[in-house]
């Protein structure tokens, strides 16, 4: 399958999902301590009244719950030692976008953050990526467009195969970057609702061939995409979504980990057949994240 993009259902037309060759899943993840975690300035709609508000001691309890959930899960967690000075840098989906090249070459394509604050958190990724022999992709110098790596580019399990998200902290014309840097193609989906400004807020793949999503985060022509691909659509309601950020959930191997309370969303996961893995990120959904 060649590296393009799709942007409509016409644009589908040749397209299968079979033709994606095979891609290895990740062997782990990646977490930053939350050593320096704080809510400094409002950033998205989340953090609006939360400066100063952040329980740091109960953040931490979070956050070890959250490790020894990927852990339990089968998933080795690796860590990235946190720097003085960068609040945000806990969220680890953000700086990078990693994968593979159809050759098993390791990539790191490295974000471009839209906010001035985060950018300093790019180069502690890069340090991390080229002492564990990754290759180092960047985006073309001179250009002035954000990408804010797997917040907005997030892979179909098990296909070479990325879903893309624009219009808050990615810009569109990033994607064909994107699909040079790993030879895959993109899906590109529109964002237009600000309470989902990534495209991890609102989109979760479930399995090869169930997604979670929350329909109102995406405009008609980025539904009809996410309809075409994906035979079971599970949909998480407003709330769920916004006050639990549910589909901000991660999935390894058979095991579905999310904020807990999402009843609804934790009962479709279940009659997939996954286990469900609830925990408690209240602290870090103040700046917008949970658990992916």
């Amino acid at each position: 399958m060649s590296a393009r993009l799709y942007r409509s259902v016409h644009d589908l037309q040749g397209f299968s999902l079979k033709n994606c060759p095979a891609m290895e899943r990740p062997k782990g993840v990646l977490m930053c301590p939350p050593d320096y975690y704080q809510v400094l300035a409002v950033k998205n709609p989340y953090m609006a009244g939360r400066v100063g508000s952040v329980d740091l001691k109960k953040a931490r309890r979070q956050w070890d719950a959250l490790r020894e959930a990927f852990d339990a899960a089968g998933c080795p967690v690796s860590l990235i030692a946190p720097t003085p000075g960068l609040e945000d840098m806990v969220f680890c989906a953000n700086q990078s976008l990693s994968g593979t090249r159809p050759d098993g070459e390791k990539v790191a394509l490295l974000s471009a953050m839209r906010h001035p604050s985060r950018r300093r958190e790019v180069e502690a990724f890069e340090a991390w990526y080229e002492d564990n022999g990754y290759r180092i992709a960047r985006l073309k110098k001179g250009g002035h467009a954000a990408f804010e790596g797997s917040g907005d580019a997030v892979w179909h399990p098990g296909r070479r195969l990325v879903w893309g998200g624009y219009g808050f902290r990615s810009d569109p014309e990033v994607f064909e970057q994107v699909a040079s840097a790993f030879h895959a193609p993109v899906i590109q989906l529109k964002l237009v609702n600000a309470r989902f400004y990534h495209l991890d807020t609102c989109f979760c793949p479930l399995t090869p061939e169930a997604v979670l999503i929350h329909p109102a985060a995406f405009d008609a022509a980025s539904l009809e995409l996410i309809l075409k691909i994906f035979p079971i659509v599970v949909t998480a309601t407003e709330h769920d979504a916004s006050a639990r950020l549910a589909c901000n959930a991660s999935v390894v191997g058979s095991t579905a980990i999310l904020q807990k309370g999402a009843t609804a969303v934790a009962n479709h996961i279940h009659a997939l057949g996954l286990g469900v893995c609830e925990v408690d990120t209240s602290e870090f959904i103040k700046s917008g994240g949970s658990v992916y």
